[in-house]
């Protein structure tokens, strides 16, 4: 519970279904599923806007649409993301992006008195060699994974910018830290996409061609966790009406497998059956990301969608809409 600076004291709820929900990224893997999940619950004025429409790096712009909507609820799901390709050749646009969009969706939300703000961050945060599985408390205890240093600061600073406000203005506003996630509305695009998406786009295109064989980076051997967007977005409306705290909240599965194993499903998955070859020249990232999700569990969520059945799912998407999707 927090004591809110006009005397009244917050206790998280169910919200209104009629209230002005703004999820900032409406398009994006996780703010798009977030939509999906709201409207599916009966929320009737969820606002989105486009880059297009409204650049979330352009202060003044930010600022007169929060003046103009004055939404209710903000999700901020919108962020500058991508891989390791992506994150280690683009570090000064990581931090730069993400620190401007996240400064100025805070500062107008804020300015608004929004009550209820929930930002979106990644396991990045924590520390490269963190002990596993990864306890909020790991936070900056130790130095970062440096092919995405720019990024996770970035997040960091989102995380303390929420903290910040509960201090200073008794907003009940909360954090999460999604592990990897997957499915709909990913980015599969050579140069832009993480691990799973990735290699769902290279095993099904060396699938469709006949290829012999599939090469991909580094050893195998790290960990991942992966959670289905539609858990994701379920979590979040969960966090909302149950969770206030100043803590981040990991949001994930509990379980891991090997780079080398998820591919193997999705070689099953798309039916290649080809060999697979690993570059072991190329970086493998952080040996093993593991969140571990006991604060979720005691605020009453768990994951429901299965690896394999969100594999299943997200390649039937991604087939469905491959022909539209980012080259």
């Amino acid at each position: 519970m927090t004591d809110l600076k006009d005397g009244r004291e917050f206790v998280p709820g169910r919200l209104d279904r009629d209230a002005r929900v703004y999820v900032a990224g409406h398009r994006g893997l996780v703010g798009s599923a977030i939509v999906r999940k709201l409207e599916a619950e009966g929320f009737t004025d969820v606002v989105g806007r486009s880059s297009a429409e409204l650049d979330l790096k352009d202060r003044d712009a930010v600022f007169a649409f929060f003046r103009e909507v004055r939404p209710d609820v903000v999700v901020l799901a919108a962020a500058k993301v991508g891989g390791i390709l992506a994150n280690s050749t683009y570090p000064v646009d990581f931090l730069s992006d993400n620190l401007r969009i996240q400064t100025n969706v805070m500062d107008a939300a804020l300015e608004q008195r929004v009550e209820r703000f929930l930002f979106l961050g990644s396991s990045c945060i924590y520390p490269k060699y963190a002990d596993q599985p990864i306890h909020e408390d790991s936070l900056l205890t130790g130095h970062l994974e440096p092919t995405n240093d720019s990024y996770a600061i970035a997040k960091i600073a989102g995380i303390l910018g929420v903290q910040a406000v509960r201090r200073q203005y008794g907003l009940p506003w909360i954090s999460a830290m999604p592990t990897n996630l997957y499915g709909p509305n990913d980015n599969f695009s050579p140069k832009g996409s993480h691990v799973l998406p990735a290699l769902i786009r290279r095993y099904d295109e060396a699938a469709a061609s006949g290829a012999a064989s599939v090469t991909n980076w580094g050893t195998g051997s790290p960990r991942r966790e992966f959670l289905h967007v539609d858990d994701m977005a379920d979590a979040c409306l969960h966090l909302l009406e149950h969770y206030d705290g100043p803590q981040q909240v990991n949001v994930g599965t509990g379980k891991d497998v090997t780079i080398r194993e998820i591919a193997e499903t999705i070689a099953e998955v798309v039916g290649f059956e080809g060999a697979t070859d690993w570059d072991t020249t190329k970086p493998d990232g952080t040996p093993q990301k593991l969140l571990a999700v006991d604060k979720l569990a005691d605020a009453g969520w768990t994951a429901r969608i299965g690896l394999r059945e969100g594999l299943e799912h997200t390649v039937a998407w991604y087939r469905e809409h491959a022909g539209a999707l980012r080259r």
